[in-house]
């Protein structure tokens, strides 16, 4: 490119010199004259020869940079996280890797055919409430709908609820084989959606951490995601949550996500991260920042092999993507939303009661019927002055208890 005199070598106006003469002394005068001139012509080669270099440097050093920000420091972080993983808590390395997840491409997730969106958001709106975007939702499976199980004593909480009967008007059940589908149709007030998993088998008992148990749990989270993303607001119940009195005058009005507790702390109050969350009831409002906490709570699936939904939100309740988000999460006060892990101590006060806490279908149909006996009998005692502390508690759990 130019190179002045290093190493030996000729520059470009130094050939010119000697070809003009530079030595003799008639064409003296021309000979600086033209080793003035090239000598210019040389400095300006050099000039944009600089400048050009100049050029490509600033373009390198603008792609190191921007690939440094993107590809490189991905990669970097996926090194670091495997070589470290097995040095850190489940908690410390989704914490450390959460801005993965949280940009996971949505074709990443499970697909649902434009005839099934189309369905379920025409069941949506069927259930819909005087809102016209709030709907309760339930899944189930066969052995949940058999007759005399979980799925009768369901129902039957609604019936003999406070004020509860109106809101089956309101319930989608998103069943999970034909079995249960069959069920719900058969009951007339009841919206029914078919929420089958291709390749899978829900039909029978799915015992509590079992493979086809962790496959149900996570297809219930997409779903609802979905059901977000259709712009509707949802409680969800699980189908062992007796339905005692309406709970939406037990509701944080401006909470974007609220749910219920296998344990709450009184003294940490409803906002406090510390509270144990049980996923099997919440009311969620379906906006930008649920929609996003849903999908990033999804992708645990893959991360956490073997991890349920609840292990996975506990997990996350506490990472800064979902603290970057700023939805407000309340944790309900089990005196109103109880379970047979913490029982709410005062039948004036309950809500629902759920049967958490519980391994074993037989277990929790024994206890649920419980349930329903202590409710009966309370409500037939007549006015709240009537009641005597003795009858405004339960029996269980006998069988179940965390």
């Amino acid at each position: 490119m130019g190179s002045h005199g290093t190493g030996g070598a000729t520059p470009k106006g130094g050939q010119d010199f000697l070809e003009l003469g530079g030595s003799n002394d008639q064409n003296h005068h021309g000979s600086v004259a033209g080793r003035h001139r090239n000598c210019c012509l040389d400095y300006g080669y050099s000039s944009v020869a600089v400048k050009i270099t100049l050029v490509f440097v600033v373009i390198g050093l603008s792609y190191l940079v921007l690939n440094q920000s993107s590809y490189p420091s991905q990669l970097f972080q996926s090194s670091d996280l495997c070589s470290s993983s097995s040095n850190l808590s489940d908690s410390e390395k989704w914490s450390s890797s959460s801005h993965q997840f949280a940009s996971v491409d949505q074709d990443d997730l499970p697909s649902y055919t434009k005839g099934e969106i189309n369905k379920l958001e025409s069941t949506l709106k069927e259930a819909a409430m005087e809102d016209g975007k709030t709907v309760i939702i339930a899944t189930l499976n066969a052995a949940w709908t058999e007759p005399n199980s979980i799925f009768d004593l369901f129902l039957e909480s609604f019936r003999i609820g406070n004020h509860t009967l109106h809101l089956l008007d309101h319930m989608v059940v998103a069943a999970l084989d034909e079995a249960a589908y069959a069920r719900c149709m058969a009951v007339k007030v009841l919206h029914c959606f078919a929420l089958t998993t291709a390749g899978v088998n829900f039909t029978g008992e799915a015992h509590f951490m079992s493979e086809d148990y962790l496959k149900m749990m996570w297809r219930r989270i997409d779903f609802l995601r979905v059901v977000l993303q259709l712009g509707f607001n949802f409680i969800f119940t699980d189908a062992d949550v007796m339905w005692l009195r309406d709970p939406f005058p037990r509701f944080y009005p401006k909470a974007d996500f609220q749910i219920a507790c296998d344990h709450y702390d009184d003294r940490l109050g409803s906002t406090n991260l510390g509270n144990f969350p049980n996923g099997g009831f919440n009311y969620v409002k379906s906006n930008n920042k649920t929609i996003k906490f849903y999908k990033f709570w999804y992708t645990g699936k893959d991360y956490f092999p073997g991890k349920h939904d609840q292990d996975v939100l506990n997990m996350i309740k506490m990472d800064p993507y979902v603290k970057d988000l700023q939805m407000e999460m309340r944790f309900l006060n089990t005196a109103y939303f109880g379970g047979f892990c913490e029982a709410s101590k005062d039948l004036d006060q309950v809500i629902t009661m759920h049967a958490n806490c519980c391994v074993g279908l037989d277990n929790k149909i024994h206890d649920i019927q419980m349930v329903i006996d202590d409710w009966k009998r309370y409500m037939q005692l007549g006015p709240t002055g009537e009641r005597k502390s003795s009858t405004r508690s339960w029996t269980v759990p006998r069988r179940c208890g965390g």
